[in-house]
């Protein structure tokens, strides 16, 4: 009887090392339709999707990605319908990364599904494991912003340009800084007034 492969080992957030013929192929096909969709223009509306819909575990209608994007294996990430990833976004999905209906997400946000053992000796050895990260709906996240392993994010919630996600964010709340914690938000502004673009992105 053969053990299981650091593949079934990642898929399980058990600890793994990123080796393993199933492992580069995976990220093998990752960087080849990564590399197709970065190199698509904005004309091209049909085959980014279609290469969207190879490269992740699954996207809702009218979701939009601008390149680049980048991720490790792309089949653990799941969007919901008519979220948008502005410019540059990285999603490190050793295990599933979901992002809710109608999620607007600003330049540069990592999210990042992969964590390291706090042991020196298992990191030395080359072992890491996943956490998976879950983003509700129509939450808003401003550029920059880093959501870390393990994390949820309640529906409705704001994530302020640059902030550091270490903790899960409730329902509606708006979170800012590095660690991220809650603050009082005031009612957004009437419309025309600008006040709610201040999460940046």
């Amino acid at each position: 009887m053969t053990g299981r492969s650091e593949k079934d080992k990642m898929l399980a957030g058990e600890l793994y090392r990123a080796t393993g013929p199933e492992i580069v192929a995976d990220q093998r096909r990752a960087g080849r339709l990564l590399h197709e969709y970065n190199a698509t223009t904005v004309d091209e509306a049909e085959r980014r999707s279609a290469i969207l819909r190879e490269l992740l575990g699954a996207v809702g209608d009218d979701t939009v990605i601008r390149p680049p994007f980048h991720c490790d294996y792309g089949y653990n990430i799941r969007l919901g319908r008519g979220v948008f990833l502005n410019f540059g976004c990285v999603f490190l999905d050793v295990v599933g990364i979901e992002v809710g209906d109608l999620c607007q997400i600003g330049p540069g946000v990592q999210v990042y599904a992969v964590d390291h053992p706090r042991d020196p000796a298992l990191r030395r050895d080359g072992y890491e494991f996943g956490r998976p990260v879950r983003i509700g709906r129509n939450v808003w996240i401003g550029g920059g912003a880093i959501i870390l392993p393990g994390v949820t994010v309640g529906d409705d919630a704001v994530i302020g340009a640059g902030s550091v996600v270490t903790r899960d964010v409730p329902d509606g709340a708006t979170v800012v800084g590095n660690p991220a914690r809650v603050v009082n938000s005031p009612l957004p502004p009437p419309a025309g007034e600008g006040g709610a673009r201040e999460a940046g992105g």
